[in-house]
This record gives structure tokens, sequence and C-alpha cells, in this order.
């Protein structure tokens, strides 16, 4: 069943109001019509099941059949911060982080990352890259739609990570030893969380030290050398995994 996020204010007691360009992909996209059935959810953990009544040119309305908790996000918080790759990369990281779990993306400009973005172009790249977080979001059944953040220096990304009060990890090439990953996994897992991952080239030795500082945990991914878009995937996932395990067995 296609699902659509809507604001607070489009839903009623029976009622799903959908506007914006929704509309269109409802129409014209998927050739929906009076009668055909949807989800809807005003990222909470509430979904709405209804039926489509109507569709104008401008919006789409629906009758709320009935509602269901969600129950689809993960008992802990995990926000990526992730430096700057090349090409559209971070595009596939962000598609897959979503699907994965993650509340929110920082993209992080480094002193190894190879895209440098003016003020235009990060401000169109986020915008593109909150387009695919939304369709990610859709197409794994997630209850909210998380943000990709304007883009950030390390100093800035480290500080938001400490307003928001998150555990701190961070994978590096150069740990040694899995004793630091597995205490990490192995605890009840509580709380919020954020990954910094390099770009292509890793991390500067002074930027782990600066993250290090900042109260980070650096941990190994084991013995091979993950790419940029792989070794957020692959902590994401061990994290996912291990924490609805913990919450199966509650």
């Amino acid at each position: 069943m296609y699902r659509f996020f809507v604001d607070p204010g489009s839903i009623t007691d029976d009622q799903v109001v959908i506007t914006g360009g929704d509309v269109s992909h409802i129409s014209h996209v998927l050739r929906m019509k009076p009668g055909d059935e949807i989800v809807v959810n005003c990222q909470t953990d509430l979904d709405y099941y209804c039926e489509i009544t109507s569709i104008s040119r401008d919006e789409v309305v629906a009758k709320v059949r009935f509602t269901e908790p969600q129950g689809r996000e993960l008992p802990i918080s995990i926000t990526l911060l992730q430096g700057l790759p090349k090409g559209d990369k971070m595009e596939l990281i962000i598609q897959k982080t979503v699907e994965l779990g993650a509340v929110r993306i920082v993209p992080v400009s480094t002193s190894r990352a190879v895209v440098k973005l003016d003020e235009k172009k990060a401000k169109n790249k986020v915008e593109r890259w909150n387009a695919i977080s939304e369709g990610a979001a859709k197409q794994s059944g997630r209850g909210i739609v998380p943000e990709v953040t304007r883009v950030m220096s390390l100093k800035e990304a480290l500080a938001f990570v400490k307003e928001e009060g998150l555990t701190l990890i961070v994978p590096y090439e150069n740990a040694r030893g899995m004793e630091e990953l597995k205490s990490l996994l192995h605890s009840p897992m509580k709380g919020g969380y954020a990954i910094l991952i390099g770009p292509e080239g890793g991390l500067e030795q002074e930027e782990v030290d600066l993250a290090t500082a900042a109260g980070g945990r650096v941990v190994s991914l084991g013995s091979r050398i993950l790419r940029t878009e792989t070794a957020g995937m692959a902590l994401i996932s061990a994290m996912m995994l291990e924490a609805e395990m913990n919450r199966a067995s509650e």
C-alpha cells in the first residue's frame, strides 16, 4: 500500500487532505482513483489507513478507515555525520541509512573531502537529499522523514552532537581490536547516537583527535577497510539488529 506524509493539520478525525507534489504523483504517476487505499502519516507513531474519495488538480481527499500504531522506528536514535563523498554516493548513503533506521543525516565538510560546495550548490543538494530521504522513508514504511541538515564543518557537527546529547561513535581504519565496538553493541543501548564517517581517504588524525576530545568513542569495524558509502551502513546495520533483538526479548 502506498504511503504518504502530510502535515498534522491535514488530518481531521475522519478525513485526510493531501496537497503539494504528491497530488500529481497520485493522479498521474500512480494513476490512483477514488476507492483506492493509501496509508498516511504525519510523522508520528500512528498510521492512518485511508480510502481515496476524490482527486482534483490541487488536492487528494481520503476518508480515514482506521488507525494503527506504526511501531517501525528503532528504540534508539541514530544520526549519521557523513563526510561529503564524491559523485552521487551521498544519495545512496541517504537512501540506505534511512531504510536502516537513521533519524538524521548531517553532511560534513572534512579535510579530505574532494567535494566543495558553495552556498547555492549546497542548498540545492540538501533539497535533493531531503527528497531522497522522503522517498526512502515511504518505501521502508517509516513513521518519520529523517532530516538531511545543512552542510556543516566538523566543528559545527561536533557542537551539534554535544547540544543534542548524543553518544559519538567514530569508526576509524587505524583503530585496533573489536573490544570497544563489542562493548558498545552488547551494552543496553538507549538514547541517541551519532556516527562520524569520513569521506574517501578517511579522516585526518587531527580530526579523529578532535572527535575524541569531544567525547567520541573510536572503534574498528573489522580487518577490512570499508568505503565511505559502506562504513556507515555497516555500523547502523549492526546497531539496528542489536536494538531490534533487545526490543524483541523484552
